[in-house]
């Protein structure tokens, strides 16, 4: 009689052979092209302060990626997270005067902490009920935020600090000018990319990529699922504090919207336009969303429909997103004799 593990390989269908540009050495230069790619952006979009959104947005899609496009679990509650890092930065500096890299690391500290405990409850759950779940927990962090007005500023949100210079010792960096802003924010994102592609190079990013597959089957070879999908959640968590962290340094303010499920929409929306599943696509999903919502809301004050109906064709002509569909063309290009 063969081993468990071995009988449930050998009843898998064969794995599809990958693309030229999904695996190898390019997947360890993955990071380093993203960056490349990202250098680039405030030189062509119209503005600098979109630039930087993109970017912020883009870790915030990425962030949300791991835990959607390569674990399988459907999130309504990500803003929880981003909303959380952008209110304990901006408090840490406002009301205790914290360095603003500290407050960024109590930010991230905090948003992971919350996600411990949201993906404790929620992972008991599967598919339309997780996601359920999970934006009934964002929407109670949401009132808390709301109720909480001496903390948090309540329907105002959150105002009364302001980043002009980010120090470390001599060296003083002044993000007060745009452009100087935009690499501040690309070096942290830059180095939330580079650990990201090294967990999914790692054997967890194989097992988070078998459960999204299947998780019967990944169960039955051993895996702690459970587990894993809640360390999952915890690193989405952390990354998408960041992104808030970073949102609060940008705009010295933190709108009570940050917390909203529509941001947690937003995310949905970035990653599924650019690519769920993709390490890259969650940024061309970003530009992809804040350009045409900086277009359209210059046509017509009902932007949002327009902004949906897109989103729906997205999904139904386009199920891969933008960078996916691109990746699968050049790749059966290259594989054609």
């Amino acid at each position: 009689m063969q081993p468990l593990d071995q009988t449930v390989l050998a009843t898998a269908p064969p794995v599809p052979r990958r693309s030229p540009l999904a695996g190898g050495a390019l997947s360890r230069w993955r990071a380093p092209l993203s960056i490349l790619a990202l250098l680039a952006l405030p030189f062509l979009l119209p503005s600098q302060a979109l630039a930087v959104n993109v970017l912020i947005y883009g870790l915030y899609a990425v962030g949300y990626n791991l835990l959607y496009g390569y674990t399988g679990l459907l999130s309504f509650g990500h803003a929880a997270f981003f909303g959380t890092g952008a209110y304990v930065t901006g408090i840490a500096i406002g009301a205790y005067g914290l360095h603003p890299l500290a407050a960024m690391g109590l930010a991230v500290a905090a948003a992971g902490a919350l996600a411990l405990a949201l993906g404790a409850v929620s992972i008991r759950s599967r598919g339309i009920y997780f996601a359920m779940v999970t934006l009934a927990l964002a929407q109670l962090v949401y009132y808390a935020a709301l109720q909480a007005s001496a903390w948090t500023g309540g329907e105002n949100g959150l105002r009364g600090f302001t980043v002009a210079r980010i120090g470390l010792g001599r060296l003083a960096v002044d993000i007060l000018n745009p452009l100087t802003k935009y690499f501040v924010v690309l070096a942290f994102v830059g180095a939330a990319l580079a650990m990201i592609s090294r967990i999914l190079a790692s054997p967890f990013g194989a097992v988070i990529e078998a459960i999204r597959e299947s998780e019967t089957r990944a169960r039955a070879c051993g895996f702690d699922v459970e587990r894993t999908k809640l360390l999952a959640f915890v690193l989405s968590g952390l990354f998408c504090g960041l992104a808030g962290a970073l949102f609060a340094i940008h705009l010295s303010i933190v709108p009570l919207d940050s917390l909203a499920y529509h941001t947690s929409g937003m995310a949905v929306v970035m990653t599924l336009v650019g690519g769920a599943g993709t390490f890259f696509g969650p940024f061309v999903g970003a530009l992809a969303v804040l350009v045409l919502e900086d277009a359209l809301s210059l046509w017509t004050p009902h932007w949002q429909l327009a902004l949906g109906t897109v989103f729906i064709l997205f999904v139904l002509f386009l199920p891969r997103g933008l960078w996916g569909t691109a990746l699968a063309r050049i790749g059966a290009m290259r594989g054609r004799p």
